[in-house]
């Protein structure tokens, strides 16, 4: 790696660790960016590197939720006591039971979305296109629909996490760093991930799944891998919501298919599919033009939000990656020869 790559990975880091104190009326804007960018790269790894595009991953989120919140509770008092709409009693959590919780209850949820993924995979890759997509989708809006139904989850109300004991301020901080730092693991491990025999082997059949099958490769063992780990991450970002958020309900908050399930695909589309830094881009960009328009356009947000996705589908088609590649090759390492050099050889 160059010094020049290192001096820029260096800033951003350094930027990354200091973006609270220098932002610190954005911290949560902040860490919900993070979230955007942790998504986007999870989607592109299925979406992007494998070529099957999911509309469904926000139920690995929503299931993230839930299995972090249960996790947290039960460790210390029964869930169905907590979760009861007319109960009196005040469940308190210590800062030791809390960050307890919140570690554990995280990990669990990485690993439950992950052995979801695994185990829920064969039925859904044998479809492909748009089957693919609308399968994920239903799965997505079903859990929903399923999950408001269980009393013992709290019903279509939701659930109330326990609520952090200290300085509110101290708290923002902290869910900043803890995205962040999920964020920043999840670039360092797809860098490497995709330069692996592995990642050129999900690469072909993104490519062409006949042929890679024809070569040898055990696609569908390679995909169920590839979608529990962007499930393992996209369970431990829900889980960390749900701190965050201090109170969710299953089909506004957890499994918000029309919102963050279209959100993490758009972003991939706007910085550029199948490519490390394109979903990072488009999730930077996109968030600060989401928080843009849902501040300053109330009420024609949405239509903002449509007119965009027109623009990238009409003009920026290979994303902003995928236009820059084209217009400035030499930034990606593409050696073009002019025209007089062509013509004189």
């Amino acid at each position: 790696m160059s010094m020049r790559k290192l001096a820029l990975y260096g800033a951003l880091l350094l930027l990354t660790v200091a973006a609270p104190f220098l932002f610190p009326a954005y911290q949560t804007q902040l860490a919900t960016l993070w979230l955007m960018i942790i998504v986007a790269l999870t989607w592109d790894m299925t979406g992007g590197q494998m070529g099957y595009n999911s509309l469904g991953n926000i139920f690995f989120y929503g299931t993230g939720m839930y299995v972090g919140a249960v996790i947290t509770i039960t460790l210390y008092f029964p869930l169905a006591e907590y979760t009861d709409a007319s109960r009196s009693e005040t469940f308190t959590f210590t800062p030791e039971m809390y960050f307890t919780g919140m570690v554990l209850g995280t990990l669990g949820a990485g690993l439950f979305c992950a052995l979801s993924a695994y185990a829920i995979g064969p039925l859904f890759f044998g479809l492909r296109g748009p089957y693919f997509a609308i399968g994920t989708l239903g799965l997505a809006i079903a859990a929903g629909e399923i999950v408001s139904n269980i009393d013992i989850l709290g019903g279509g109300q939701g659930i109330s996490m326990p609520v952090y004991g200290g300085d509110f301020e101290v708290f923002k901080k902290i869910i900043y760093y803890v995205f962040a730092a999920m964020g920043v693991v999840l670039i360092v491990f797809l860098s490497w991930f995709y330069q692996t025999r592995f990642g050129k082997a999900i690469n072909a059949i993104r490519d062409d799944e006949e042929k890679a099958e024809a070569m040898g490769i055990h696609t569908l063992r390679y995909k169920l891998v590839t979608w529990a780990i962007s499930a393992f991450f996209v369970g431990m970002a829900g889980s960390i919501s749900a701190f965050q958020l201090i109170h969710f309900e299953p089909l506004e908050t957890a499994y918000q298919t029309i919102n963050l399930g279209i959100f993490m695909v758009v972003c991939v589309l706007l910085g550029g599919k199948g490519t490390l830094w394109g979903p990072v881009i488009g999730a930077i960009l996109f968030h600060v033009f989401k928080e843009v328009t849902w501040n300053y356009l109330l009420g024609w947000q949405w239509v903002a939000l449509g007119a965009l996705i027109v623009v990238i589908v009409v003009f920026f088609q290979d994303g902003l990656m995928g236009w820059l590649r084209h217009r400035k090759p030499e930034w990606f390492g593409i050696r073009v020869e002019s025209r007089e050099a062509r013509a004189s050889a």
